[in-house]
């Protein structure tokens, strides 16, 4: 059964916090979405309202304290009523599950209730998957099931038949800029890393990517060599593109060429829109007064077709070559 489709992870732990608070807790459920949509987040904060010692504050559907003995212990990895489950190498295996319901089997006795959290469940092998299946159709009191998967299809359907499925939207670019921002990321890289990547984990590693950064100083020379110095930019692709490790991330390049054209569009309709370059705002509104809207327009078409040139295997320097001319042109 479905609980919903594409919810934000802030929707989705007020729905459970109140289910929780009102005694309706399901048995089991499956939170399926993509990577850094939040659905470990979820979990935890899930676990630490089920076991915080400070249950005055959940009785409206409120979030755990974070700082009492039960809090702590489920930060620390160290929770003797929480279970959590990784694979181990490229599977979840039966040994696993089966280690799981005789951890559980030993604490029965406990009124304390007890939850296990199965990250990549898909992974699950179908040993593994069966034995759960057996443990999902005859729940016990007090426990919850967490299954944690990015491929909810991939799940068996027996098993996917007696849990309830929560759908994560992705987090908006927004979102991922503000998290990255939060964990002290470079903010002059954060908005264009949030742009391209599918999330949270996937713009983490672009911030963490040496090569990311100067593909993005790359893409600013050659837009300032287009505009003042037309001869040089091919001479600066083959040097700094196509001479070193950049040139395995051609489209990544492509697509910071577009993220830069947009900017100079949003620097000239005056519009509230968060640039992918902030540290050269001088430098775009200088662009913006002194050419037409309509050549940067044209620019981003032929950023749309030099990406479908690329995906049918035309040789990227070739690619990138004729897009600087083309942008000249315009």
């Amino acid at each position: 059964m479905e609980i919903s489709m594409n919810m934000r992870r802030e929707l989705v732990e007020a729905m459970l916090l109140t289910s929780l608070a009102q005694g309706r807790l399901s048995h089991a459920y499956v939170f399926s979405g993509p990577k850094g949509a939040g659905k470990t987040l979820t979990a935890i904060h899930l676990a630490k309202a089920l076991f915080c010692g400070e249950r005055s504050s959940l009785e409206a559907g409120g979030q755990a304290c974070g700082a009492c003995a039960e809090c702590r212990k489920i930060e620390h990895g160290n929770h003797p009523d929480l279970i959590r489950i990784i694979p181990d190498g490229s599977s979840i295996k039966i040994d696993q599950i089966r280690d799981l319901q005789r951890g559980f089997a030993y604490r029965a006795a406990h009124a304390r209730p007890r939850m296990y959290i199965i990250e990549e469940a898909e992974k699950m092998t179908i040993q593994a998957a069966n034995s759960l299946l057996k443990f999902l159709e005859e729940p016990s009191e007090g426990i919850v099931a967490l299954l944690l998967t990015d491929q909810a299809n991939a799940l068996l359907p027996t098993i996917a038949s007696r849990v309830q499925r929560i759908s994560f939207a992705p987090l908006t670019p927004s979102s991922v800029a503000q998290a990255m921002i939060a964990e002290g990321a470079p903010e002059s890289l954060v908005n264009a890393a949030s742009q391209l990547a599918a999330g949270l984990d996937a713009a983490r590693q672009y911030i963490q990517s040496e090569w990311f950064a100067e593909s993005r100083n790359v893409v600013i020379q050659l837009t300032r060599e287009m505009l003042d110095a037309p001869a040089t930019s091919l001479i600066t692709l083959q040097q700094q593109v196509f001479k070193g490790h950049l040139s395995e991330h051609i489209e990544t390049i492509l697509s910071l060429f577009g993220l830069l054209f947009k900017d100079i569009i949003h620097v000239q309709a005056r519009m509230k829109a968060s640039l992918n370059y902030p540290d050269h705002a001088d430098w775009l509104k200088q662009i913006a007064s002194r050419t037409e809207a309509s050549r940067w327009v044209r620019a981003l078409e032929l950023v749309i077709e030099a990406r479908k040139q690329l995906r049918a295997h035309v040789n990227p320097q070739l690619v990138l070559e004729r897009l600087l001319v083309a942008v000249q042109e315009v």
